[in-house]
């Protein structure tokens, strides 16, 4: 019998990134696709606990899927939970545009179905493709001009291997960055801790009051060895992530401070 998958998305379900990968990952198992309804970029791990949450089944391209009401982690917990689909891996993506660095793990909506499932424990892999023109991120991800020939050859790879020689024990989840431009390499990685240079766009509307645009450009200058540097070189970036966010080698410092008995 084939694997099971149970893919996933932030770009939703309508998103030609995710329908490539389909394209990509049905070949080595059964997948099912379980996405949001409509684009949820850059709400991390956020889940919709207020208010209730639809799963509707819905026939796009020939294929069943479910088209979930919420975000991506919802679609995650209602695919494990709610439809009992018991997949042996998840993949979230194809993400149209990067998500490198401290910056991208914490707010990405494409890595955050990938650390739910992890959280869950299923193993997870995030795929997402690098862009020259950034307007692209904020376009309608169906109608993407984006050639994924390249970025379905990688998921069809990365993830036949994963399936083969199994899950690395101590990573939580793979992050996968594949830049436009592809040279043929692979390269393990760490996260930059930058992916852009922040700032402040202030305009006015109107009736004179100030607005804000959070902007700023691209950093090329991410040290080697990082996420943003093996793309920038046209690498396709493989960096191992953990759920755990503890600080493990500060442990000492902080009891040195608050744990001490003054005499």
């Amino acid at each position: 019998m084939k694997p099971k998958i149970l893919l996933t998305n932030d770009d939703g379900i309508n998103s030609v990134g995710i329908w490539a990968a389909y394209q990509a990952l049905s070949e080595i198992a059964d997948v099912s696709i379980i996405a949001p309804s409509s684009q949820q970029s850059a709400v991390g791990r956020s889940l919709s606990i207020f208010e209730p949450i639809r799963a509707t089944s819905v026939i796009i391209n020939g294929v069943n899927a479910y088209s979930i009401g919420g975000k991506p982690t919802d679609s995650v917990i209602i695919g494990l939970y709610g439809l009992e689909i018991a997949p042996d891996l998840v993949v979230s993506g194809i993400n149209i545009g990067e998500n490198l660095s401290f910056e991208s793990v914490m707010t990405s909506g494409t890595i955050g179905a990938a650390l739910e499932a992890s959280n869950q424990g299923v193993p997870a892999i995030a795929f997402s493709l690098q862009v020259d023109d950034q307007g692209e991120k904020f376009d309608d991800p169906m109608f993407c001009a984006q050639n994924f020939e390249s970025s379905q050859t990688i998921v069809h790879d990365i993830c036949s291997r994963i399936l083969k020689e199994g899950f690395p024990e101590a990573t939580d989840v793979i992050n996968v960055n594949i830049p436009e431009h592809f040279t043929g390499e692979y390269e393990i990685t760490h996260l930059a801790r930058k992916l852009f240079k922040t700032g402040v766009e202030q305009r006015h509307d109107p009736r004179g009051r100030p607005y804000y645009w959070i902007n700023g450009p691209l950093c090329e200058d991410a040290p080697e060895g990082t996420d943003v540097y093996a793309v920038n070189r046209g690498n396709v970036s493989i960096t191992p992530l953990t759920l755990d966010s503890t600080a493990h080698t500060e442990k000492e410092t902080l009891s040195a401070i608050f744990c001490r008995k003054d005499n």
